[in-house]
């Protein structure tokens, strides 16, 4: 039983230097062909044109006309055309009369005998050229006729070399063609060895096999995974984008090949894409996409070669982390609630202690009344639970902190809402109520009294196509917002405050402004009219009542 062989396959440069090898043999194997054939047609061209000029001279000569009238005119034209001969070098010349009778030849024994070959053309006035085999074997050889001093034929020349002599020129020239393709093809060889190494040294030894694999598994993930990938070369422009950054980013399928600054992108995205505004893990607004964008520098052989940026929508986390603010907030009033309950009951113990009975029922009842009118009014204006237990809980909030919420006089919103306008409203609210409470933090209200005033009212707004809208207006007295700062105000990022619990801050009122966007509205920022210069901002927002749709995940 024979051992089994193992062949080596063979390499993607072997194959192209084969191939580039075999490719240039057939070329040059061709050309080589065409030129043996094209040298040698020039080589017959050459001597035939040669035995008809030597033709047309010895018919054009005087001497032959003038011993064609004699009685003997071989004694003058053989010994004339055997000069001419040595002269030439042809292989013979012969005179002869238009029957074919020879008047000269290189063999003295045949002169006075018929021609080998018949006259043809030339003892009929025409010049001939051609091949044919005689007494001095097969030649190239010319007719040409001799015309008497009437125009009539008396003779014709006919010259001949040997077609041995014309292939021995012929095939001179065939040492020299072939080492100038062996040449070219050495050449030739080389390059391909060449280009081989150079495409190994760019695909890095990588088969075709390979190749592919590392292709197959680049789109497998670029495409299969949730984050976005954007590559950017040296000059800016995008070699490639995957599916989820072209819809974070909001680009067209044509985006490869074009500079950033090209792309429909805002300023601060731009120049956090572009690396202008580095660090990491920076927060920015695409659209209505909250998206956390990290951009690495890409370096290759110490020269810059661009850079890879990766993109995580942070968008449905940052709507879940404002609903669960809400619930916070919730859970942090009833905290407050719970503490002033407790220094209530302190107060009531210690009263009962002191004996002072009247006291403490009248402090209770106080305590109770206020309590009711203020649940009771905000339920009967509030008629969502959960949007009402929200003020409740602010107002809680708000109490522990020194200051005062209460509602405007025109707020009125009965009823219970859907589900989706119930989210959007506790976010949108609670976000504006908390940037409300922290402005009037710092105690800048007239002699003391801090306060945050909330309305909420349904309209029906009659311009264009009819529909309902939740305004809701915030009110504090807080220091409010610089007016230069206005379009800046709902930027993300953009806060003047410092993070009580080390999260990042700027974001709640681009959320405000994103969801009343999506559902078609708007919110806007103005100073109250009786305030002074630079106090008491007034946020409004416009949330329209659309159609409820099912939808698990914003976008």
């Amino acid at each position: 039983m024979h051992a089994p062989h193992w062949r080596t396959p063979l390499s993607l440069t072997g194959h192209l230097f084969i191939a580039h090898v075999l490719l240039l043999t057939v070329a040059l194997g061709t050309t080589g062909m065409l030129w043996i054939v094209q040298h040698e047609r020039e080589i017959d061209r050459h001597y035939t044109e040669r035995v008809l000029v030597i033709a047309r001279s010895v018919a054009a000569l005087p001497q032959i006309h003038d011993a064609l009238e004699l009685e003997d005119p071989a004694a003058v034209i053989d010994p004339l055309t055997d000069r001419i001969t040595a002269a030439t070098g042809a292989q013979y010349i012969v005179v002869a009369d238009p029957t074919g009778i020879r008047y000269s030849h290189v063999d003295d024994s045949l002169i006075g005998q018929r021609v080998s070959t018949p006259p043809g053309p030339a003892a009929r006035g025409r010049e001939w050229t051609g091949v044919q085999t005689g007494t001095q074997g097969r030649t190239v050889r010319a007719k040409v006729p001799l015309f008497g001093e009437e125009g009539d034929v008396v003779g014709y020349v006919s010259v001949g070399v040997l077609e041995s002599d014309v292939e021995s020129v012929a095939a001179g020239a065939l040492p020299a063609i072939v080492a100038t393709i062996a040449a070219v093809l050495a050449f030739g060889a080389a390059g391909a060895y060449l280009l081989s190494r150079r495409v190994r040294a760019k695909t890095h030894g990588l088969e075709p096999g390979e190749i592919t694999a590392l292709l197959e598994g680049r789109e497998a993930l670029l495409y299969g995974i949730r984050e976005g990938v954007l590559a950017l070369d040296a000059a800016g422009r995008v070699t490639l984008v995957n599916e989820p950054a072209r819809l974070m980013l909001g680009l067209a399928d044509d985006c490869e090949g074009r500079r950033l600054e090209e792309l429909p992108l805002d300023a601060r995205l731009h120049d956090v894409l572009s690396g202008a505004d580095p660090g990491t893990d920076r927060v920015v607004l695409a659209g209505r996409r909250v998206l956390v964008c990290n951009r690495m520098p890409v370096r290759v052989r110490g020269e810059d070669s661009g850079a890879v940026v990766t993109l995580r929508d942070r968008t449905e986390l940052e709507l879940l982390a404002g609903e669960l603010d809400g619930a916070r907030t919730l859970t942090q009033g009833l905290r407050a609630q719970g503490h002033e309950f407790a220094n209530r009951i302190h107060t009531v113990a210690g009263m009962l202690e002191l004996g002072a009975y009247d006291e403490a029922r009248a402090f209770l009842e106080e305590l109770s009344a206020a309590h009711v009118r203020t649940s009771a009014d905000i339920a009967g204006r509030i008629g969502d639970p959960a949007l009402a237990a929200l003020v409740l809980a602010k107002s809680a909030q708000a109490a522990e902190r020194g200051a005062e919420l209460r509602l405007a006089p025109t707020t009125e919103l009965p009823g219970a809402l859907p589900g989706a306008l119930r989210s959007d409203l506790l976010l949108v609210v609670g976000n504006l109520l908390d940037n409300a409470l922290d402005s009037v933090a710092g105690g800048t209200g007239d002699e003391g009294e801090e306060w945050v005033e909330l309305m909420l009212m349904r309209h029906r707004v009659s311009r264009g196509p009819a529909r309902d809208l939740v305004e809701v207006r915030v009110t504090d007295s807080g220091p409010g917002v610089d007016p230069a700062l206005t379009d800046e105000v709902f930027s993300l990022g953009f806060t003047t405050k410092v993070a009580r619990d080390g999260g990042p801050r700027g974001l709640g009122l681009a959320l405000v402004r994103r969801t009343c966007e999506e559902r078609g509205g708007e919110v806007t920022l103005e100073r109250a009219a009786d305030a002074e210069e630079g106090g008491c901002s007034v946020f409004t927002a416009y949330l329209p009542v659309v159609e409820e749709t099912p939808r698990a995940v914003r976008s």
